[in-house]
């Protein structure tokens, strides 16, 4: 994969981003193991006034984990300038990705990357892989495909663009993994719709739907697409078809445990 796209973030934007967390680690004491963009500029289908979701993981010294009350283990930055940076410690992503987390894995699988990932990440993207259960990533994007339709697409009239994507994108990432149950789905949006075998008509349609949400903020309102609603609702409905990993491996834990103890005794 590509691991920064430059074209996708203005150079001034990228330097400041940087900046930003060149202080943060200064400020904080923290090694940051990776950067990525997290939000729709990642997926694909940015607005004119869309944030940066820079969200990052990392370390801290060794003694701070020898602690007798455990630290907080979330950094998190006011926005500015558009630009929204939050970061999760080693130990916590580590946790989460032991419970095969969407969030964590949308964050390894990100195609923008504000700098070059540490060597562990490897590691990291490995455990992802190897202890990935499908039937979680597709609760994950059930519920929250779910909890934003309900808010739309029963109701008559047209619609913000922003609402389309998502429940759309969520409802793709299901039909991906229907089809590719041992696959992490890709965060970006043409990536899922290249592996989803539509129709052309609903290609076209979310074509017509993302050329949109360029040109618009991100409050406007859309006109409906009749096929596009149809296949949100059928395919959040089917997250249950999708299996889940039937082994249940201790090795993960030693795994986690050792990518853990490399970073902090380093």
């Amino acid at each position: 994969m590509s691991y920064v796209r430059i074209d996708a973030i203005p150079a001034s934007v990228q330097k400041e981003i940087e900046s930003r967390l060149a202080e943060i680690e200064t400020e904080e004491n923290i090694h940051i193991l990776m950067a990525v963009e997290s939000g729709s500029r990642a997926w694909g289908f940015p607005s004119p006034d869309s944030d940066y979701d820079v969200r990052f993981i990392y370390v801290r010294t060794r003694d701070w984990y020898l602690s007798l009350r455990p630290g907080r283990d979330v950094i998190e930055q006011p926005i500015v300038d558009d630009i929204d940076l939050n970061g999760w410690d080693i130990r916590k992503a580590l946790g989460l990705l032991l419970k095969s987390n969407a969030v964590i894995n949308e964050w390894i699988e990100s195609p923008i990357r504000y700098r070059q990932d540490h060597a562990i990440v490897a590691a990291l993207r490995n455990l992802a892989d190897d202890l990935l259960d499908s039937r979680a990533l597709a609760h994950h994007y059930a519920n929250l495909g779910r909890s934003n339709a309900a808010r739309w697409i029963e109701v008559a009239g047209d619609v913000p663009v922003k609402k389309y994507f998502y429940s759309l994108r969520p409802a793709l990432a299901i039909r991906f993994l229907r089809n590719y149950p041992d696959k992490r789905p890709p965060m970006n949006l043409q990536a899922l719709i290249d592996a989803s075998d539509l129709a052309k008509s609903l290609v076209a349609d979310i074509d017509q739907l993302v050329e949109a949400k360029k040109m618009t903020n991100e409050k406007s309102n859309g006109a409906r697409k009749p096929d596009v609603d149809a296949l949100i609702n059928d395919e959040l409905a089917r997250a249950s078809e999708v299996s889940g990993r039937l082994d249940e491996d201790d090795s993960f834990n030693a795994r986690a445990e050792e990518i853990f103890l490399e970073l902090v005794n380093s």
